[in-house]
């Protein structure tokens, strides 16, 4: 197979269909970039559920030695094994309850660590403002009904060893539907510019194969494969996938640079926020049948030209 020829047929093809390649450029960047966007959103609605809950579920906390709530359930001080049994049985009988997970010292800490909810400068020194002793246990209540807690929240408030409950299901049921508008707005976004980059890939490969059709006819003759016709088409389609990912990477990096870390971190410090780990793990997929834009960038133009080169290349 001669390279030469298969870099010269590719050079001149990008040449010669500039005005679309660009245009399949385009589209396949602000489409990669929306979808990388949907996909960021997925992932911080999974981290800010892990960490603060969501509109199903409320936070039973429990007392610690020197609890700072001034709680009549905390007489005794930390809450012991016993009072621990009679919450859980509880919480367990209740009606409106679906399920409940334990939360420990070290998690509760964690999680308050990351949402934003302990400063940095609590924590840090040779003696600390806040540890993780002094942070309290608790339990993670899911509820069958977003809008019935009543039941669950008047049993617990009055038993030893129940500091607080913390209900944020209005404002986290705000927050979640939200995200939920602009992660779902970004995919059918992405879904419209996504058919329409298919759509022109088509249309460059047509006008492609026609501008080159006494070529390939002559090639035909002389017995070319298939594949030896084709190949400036795919790295064509290659070339063009190549430059509209790294487009939409570099797009979703200043989204993550300006528009998370240095806009939404830093004014809305209660809840956690994506990082670079999410970011990479935006490009290559991380959620079952979402792949990232390295993989589905490709996909878009190598798979329709393999299909239609079969056909057009038939002189």
């Amino acid at each position: 197979m001669q390279l030469r020829y298969v870099f010269t047929e590719l050079r001149t093809g990008l040449r010669r269909n500039l005005s679309m390649h660009l245009a399949v450029i385009v589209t396949l960047f602000v489409s990669l970039s929306l979808a990388g966007i949907g996909i960021l959103l997925q992932q911080e609605a999974k981290i800010a559920r892990s960490t603060l809950g969501d509109e199903l579920k409320i936070l039973v906390n429990l007392c610690t030695q020197d609890d700072p709530s001034n709680s009549p359930n905390c007489g005794s001080g930390e809450v012991t094994d016993e009072q621990k049994q009679r919450i859980e049985q509880e919480i367990e009988d209740n009606p409106e309850v679906r399920s409940f997970r334990y939360v420990s010292k070290l998690e509760g800490f964690d999680n308050a660590r990351k949402s934003g909810q302990i400063p940095d400068s609590a924590i840090s020194g040779p003696n600390p403002v806040v540890t993780v002793e002094q942070w309290p246990q608790g339990y993670w209540v899911t509820l069958k009904d977003p809008n019935e807690a009543d039941g669950i929240s008047s049993a617990l408030v009055g038993l030893d060893g129940v500091s607080g409950i913390k209900d944020q299901r209005k404002a986290l049921g705000q927050i979640f539907g939200i995200m939920k508008v602009l992660k779902y707005g970004s995919w059918i976004g992405s879904a419209f510019l996504i058919f329409a980059a298919l759509l022109q890939v088509t249309n460059t490969i047509r006008l492609a194969a026609l501008a080159r059709r006494r070529e390939i006819a002559i090639m035909r003759l002389v017995g070319a494969s298939t594949l030896y016709i084709a190949l400036p088409f795919l790295l064509e389609a290659l070339v063009t996938a190549i430059v509209g990912v790294g487009l939409a990477a570099g797009a979703l990096a200043a989204f993550q640079y300006w528009g998370v870390e240095r806009g939404l971190a830093e004014h809305v410090q209660f809840l956690p926020w994506v990082d670079w780990g999410d970011y990479f793990q935006s490009l290559v997929g991380f959620l079952p049948g979402i792949p990232g834009i390295v993989i589905l960038g490709p996909l878009l133009t190598l798979v329709p030209t393999l299909l239609l080169t079969r056909k057009y290349v038939k002189v």
